[in-house]
């Protein structure tokens, strides 16, 4: 994808959307630079925990220029942009080369939840924080036995005498907590209830006796995830979101948060890496090799639907998810991890053992990651039933097994 040059920007100047494209890529061309400047394309997917002290240093240089946040109401701390605003926004953010946000669970999940469903004391007391940059956050929400089945949850809190609760259980995949602050919690507060009734939302320190970090080695080498023990652990009395009994409705709505605009955003990030697989093609010799000619033209093709559909559903109903947004995990998990196995595919021998050679190793990283793209935040089996029951409404009876 060819980068926008100064000469493009001042002739694009005259439309207000386009004005404001030049000026978000003119800030991350004089911002992602310098100190800043090993952070480009950094900090994906598969590669979280790459320079966590400095993404963070990041994150608040996006806050001192007002770009975190731009979605929020302002009187939330954010820039109420518009959603083209903020589709231009992420586009131009991935474009540059922005790295993977430290700030993304706090922006993108629990700081909407907390405006939704969220208590005047709670909002003033963490939204400037995550509009600052200066904490993060952890989603407690898989367990073992627990993941797509979220319902299935079994770490349990229970209230003390002084109203504060305490939480005994197990999260896992717990993205970035070792650098995180806080985490919100989906704990079962009514003994004896099952699935998704009699359940607390809790907000938690996580430097806090009773909670421990235990980091989950991956297969490409790094450890973002982690699995998080409570033993006791305290959360304020205030700091329930919403009445106990209420977590699944909190849960639901925060989780309809994560299919918004920062889906553009993503895509462009696919965009560079199919042109790190198309380079990759070039210099192993396989660019006219005519199997991976087609394979690339697929990637290309299947990005492009990803990219219409994402405009479909954002123009629909903001408050909650349309048939449209139903399918978006499904089709970008599956396309995903068939660009990770044409990426070993290209690079061939090449790919079986781990190197530092910044021409291999993200197509290394792409291909391990992408494995688990169809597996968390609901599996393709999860995917089809809800596509099933909530977007065709098919009989149970019908639906895939």
């Amino acid at each position: 994808m060819a980068a926008r040059t100064q000469a493009d920007e001042a002739a694009a100047s005259n439309h207000p959307d386009e004005a404001f494209r030049a000026e978000v890529a003119g800030w991350m061309r004089e911002h992602l630079a310098g100190r800043f400047a090993p952070l480009k394309h950094r900090g994906g997917p598969g590669d979280e925990e790459a320079f966590p002290e400095l993404r963070k240093d990041w994150e608040r240089e996006l806050a001192a220029g007002g770009w975190t946040c731009v979605g929020w109401p302002k009187e939330a701390g954010g820039r109420a942009l518009s959603i083209q605003q903020q589709v231009i926004f992420h586009e131009e953010y991935a474009r540059a080369g922005g790295p993977g946000r430290m700030g993304h669970i706090g922006e993108g999940l629990i700081g909407p939840a907390l405006i939704r469903f969220g208590s005047a004391a709670q909002k003033a007391r963490f939204l400037p924080e995550i509009v600052a940059g200066r904490e993060y956050w952890a989603q407690g929400y898989s367990e073992p036995n627990a993941g797509s089945d979220l319902a299935n949850v079994q770490t349990r809190c229970w209230q003390e005498a002084d109203g504060s609760w305490r939480v005994q259980g197990q999260k896992i995949w717990t993205s970035l907590a070792q650098e995180s602050e806080w985490i919100f919690v989906l704990a079962r507060c009514e003994p004896g209830s099952k699935g998704n009734k009699g359940l607390a939302f809790l907000l938690m320190p996580l430097k806090q006796a009773g909670i421990e970090i235990r980091p989950i080695r991956q297969l490409g080498g790094g450890s973002e995830f982690n699995e998080v023990f409570f033993d006791g652990a305290v959360a304020q009395a205030d700091h329930i979101v919403g009445a106990p009994g209420e977590g699944w409705k909190v849960a639901m709505g925060l989780l309809e948060a994560e299919r918004g605009v920062s889906t553009l955003g993503q895509q462009m990030h696919f965009a560079h890496e199919v042109e790190l697989v198309v380079a990759a093609a070039q210099a192993v010799g396989k660019a006219g090799d005519a199997q991976v000619r087609q394979r690339l033209a697929l990637a290309w093709s299947g990005l492009r639907v990803m990219r219409y559909n994402a405009l479909r559903m954002l123009a629909g109903e903001q408050t909650q998810l349309g048939r449209e947004a139903l399918i978006y995990k499904y089709y970008w998990s599956n396309w995903h991890r068939d660009l990770g196995k044409l990426a070993v595919d290209v690079l061939g021998p090449e790919a079986d053992t781990i190197s530092d050679d910044p021409a291999i190793r993200p197509l290394q990283q792409l291909f391990f990651f992408s494995r688990a793209d169809t597996i968390y935040a609901g599996t393709n089996e999860i995917q089809l039933n809800l596509i099933a029951e909530r977007g065709l409404q098919m009989p149970r009876e019908l639906r895939p097994a």
